[in-house]
């Protein structure tokens, strides 16, 4: 189960047209307002369809959502290069959200239900880390090789190695084990899944808390991440060596998931402080600037890409009904939302403060979160 894991990890992110997307809106004559509401449109799709999507999971086969979503993925990328335009881009966008809804909560639930009825179920956070090393590995692997195949064959090429990573990644899913059995048919269908899931939820408060701690450690660090860019090239870095320096904070996140494996006993007391430190290291490295800035920012990322699989094993751990894949898709809801909001506020803090500023004020939440397991912890010391 882990090698087919392990590709659909690397190829699912093995998209050479991530990091060249943009252009190609641009050079259709896009406007910048155009682009904006295509990324509005690819959040509201995500919104939309994450709940419903995790619900559909836990009814029916998990493994048939893993396939299907690449497909979608591989049907959208072609729409953007065979005929770019505002409307196909659009529909591409459409079908991309959908294809991250349909994987969101389905592998999570489907691999720790097979890691469990193996009696490995504490490997999970191992696993699932290595896993998204392996994804960010293949982020960097495309954007190295975007360049040089935009420029042998532009646009198209870039496509067509794109769609053909997500037919093989929807090749790799069938290779899945899937031992669960579909839930039984009935008259309300998925929304009978979606009623339990929540019953769920209601019913245990440590289910709650380790549902909420999925998005307060997400999204924030998430969401800036797109804006590293700008954060790095403010401090007077020349432009090209700005994609050399984004390489460090990558690998920052990359190490963060390969420490999940000896991380994943942290009680709250020692996922609070991992928290605290990271924050203290994001505040420090953003307002320092230059090299020593980018070289604290990627350990701060690589404490936050820790902490959110972690809390990820937590919320795992906890879930013991059978809308496993409904819950975590509420947990990737929270996270959508919340990205959202930190798009909206760094908009005006960014255009106010500087990126530096906006990035150091951005620790802020995260003291929070850690001070809340901290309480927490010392609450149940002394029980």
């Amino acid at each position: 189960m882990t090698a087919a894991l392990y590709a659909y990890a690397f190829l699912d992110e093995f998209v050479l047209l991530y990091p060249v997307y943009v252009l190609l809106f641009a050079d259709s004559g896009l406007s910048v307002g155009q682009i904006s509401s295509l990324f509005v449109l690819w959040s509201l799709t995500g919104v939309l369809l994450e709940v419903p999507s995790g619900a559909w999971a836990d009814a029916a086969s998990r493994r048939t959502l893993l396939w299907l979503g690449p497909l979608l993925g591989a049907a959208g990328f072609a729409l953007w290069v065979l005929v770019p335009s505002y409307w196909a881009f659009a529909a591409g966008f459409v079908l991309w959200g959908a294809r991250g809804a349909l994987g969101s909560g389905a592998l999570e639930a489907l691999v720790y239900e097979e890691l469990e009825r193996a009696g490995a179920a504490d490997r999970y956070a191992r696993v699932t880390g290595r896993a998204h090393a392996l994804g960010q590995a293949a982020v960097m692997a495309a954007t190295a090789l975007a360049g040089p195949v935009l420029s042998a064959g532009g646009y198209r090429a870039v496509g067509a190695a794109s769609v053909l990573a997500s037919l093989l990644c929807a090749a790799a899913a069938t290779a899945f084990p899937e031992h669960r059995a579909p839930a039984a048919p009935s008259e309300d269908g998925w929304t009978a899944t979606l009623r339990a899931g929540f019953a769920d939820l209601r019913g245990d408060r440590r289910v709650l808390g380790a549902l909420l701690l999925v998005p307060a450690v997400t999204a924030v660090w998430g969401a800036l991440d797109e804006y590293t860019p700008l954060l790095v090239g403010e401090s007077g870095v020349p432009d090209a060596e700005v994609p050399r320096l984004l390489v460090l904070i990558w690998a920052g996140v990359t190490a963060g998931s390969l420490l999940s494996g000896p991380a994943e006993r942290l009680g709250r007391a020692g996922l609070a402080a991992l928290l605290a430190g990271a924050a203290l290291a994001l505040a420090a490295g953003a307002l320092t600037g230059g090299l020593g800035g980018v070289v604290l920012v990627a350990l701060a990322f690589g404490g936050f890409q820790l902490a959110t699989v972690l809390a990820d094993v937590r919320l795992q751990r906890r879930i013991e009904g059978a809308g496993r894949a409904t819950l975590t898709s509420v947990a990737g809801l929270g996270t959508e939302l919340l990205t959202i909001a930190v798009y909206g506020a760094y908009g005006f803090l960014g255009s106010a403060y500087g990126h530096g500023a906006a990035f150091a004020l951005f620790a802020a939440p995260y003291l929070a979160t850690a001070l809340t397991l901290a309480l927490a912890a010392a609450r149940g010391s002394r029980r």
